[in-house]
């Protein structure tokens, strides 16, 4: 069995931080892409993927959300992740001759004031550690790249200014993603679902009453369009609690009599919530 864990991005990527966290010795592999993420975990190639799926300032990453509704793999893990954002350079560059940065538009908007303040370009790429290698490989004149430490360190960069991001309680959750459940351990859980309503007045209502009947404490609730119909939507929805345990396999029975469809996206150790 393959003992990798997949992750989108290079090294140094804060993906890579956050995957480096699973035990078991796995080791950690980037890819360019979320999908090749999740192929790589369904085709046995990675033993589990970290993906992000929202972030405390920036919001979510919804690439994550459409791939865990398309796909047949599933959540068996959380980590929140203080994601502390630096302004990179080659070696020799002073702050006051940047111009422009490159970092993934999340980055780039975690740190939207000190952007502003400086009166600095954003160039949204790929990944914050991918912006850091193109900028190591190819510099430019008056151009910086915002990413980690790490790969400050990874890359031969210089910080030129640290703890850039706006707010103290930038942290990114990631969820874990296997092919199959784990068994169930000691601890608090939490449950990731999906759903669509019928539309009709009142469905959205309806469906959610199964939760507050069955006294489940809800802790997430959004919605996203769906991909494969124009103004239709599907709602992701995050309790407390495992699907096996009394009350959320009430409410979960009642949402599948009330709503169009539902799919469990997995049942996982509820991870401390930092940041809050």
């Amino acid at each position: 069995m393959s003992k990798k864990v997949a992750y989108q991005g290079t090294a140094g990527a804060f993906s890579e931080e956050a995957a480096l966290t699973v035990t078991g010795g796995a080791e950690p592999v980037g890819y360019p892409t979320f999908h090749e993420v999740f192929e790589a975990v369904a085709s046995g190639a990675a033993a589990c993927g970290v993906v992000p799926v929202e972030n405390a300032v920036a919001g979510s990453i919804n690439q994550t959300y459409d791939l865990l509704l398309e796909s047949d793999l599933h959540v068996v893990g959380e980590i929140y992740l203080r994601v502390r954002h630096n302004l990179l350079a080659p070696p020799g560059t002073r702050l006051e001759e940047v111009r422009k940065v490159i970092s993934h538009p999340q980055a780039l908007s975690q740190c939207d004031g000190f952007l502003a303040r400086q009166k600095l370009e954003a160039v949204p790429v790929y990944d914050t550690a991918g912006a850091a290698k193109q900028l190591a490989e190819n510099p430019e004149p008056g151009l910086a790249a915002i990413a980690s430490r790490r790969a400050a360190e990874v890359y031969g960069l210089e910080v030129l200014a640290e703890g850039i991001e706006d707010f103290d309680f930038n942290y990114t959750r990631f969820f874990v993603i296997a092919r199959e459940e784990r068994p169930r351990a000691e601890g608090p859980y939490k449950t990731s679902v999906v759903f669509g309503v019928r539309h009709k007045p009142g469905g959205l209502l309806s469906a959610l009453e199964a939760f507050a009947r069955s006294r489940v404490n809800l802790t997430k609730l959004e919605s996203r369009p769906r991909r494969d119909r124009a103004w239709s939507y599907v709602f992701y929805l995050d309790f407390e609690g495992h699907v096996e345990d009394p009350e959320p396999a009430e409410a979960l029975v009642t949402l599948l009599r009330r709503a169009a469809f539902v799919k469990v996206l997995g049942s996982y150790p509820a991870a401390p919530m930092n940041g809050g």
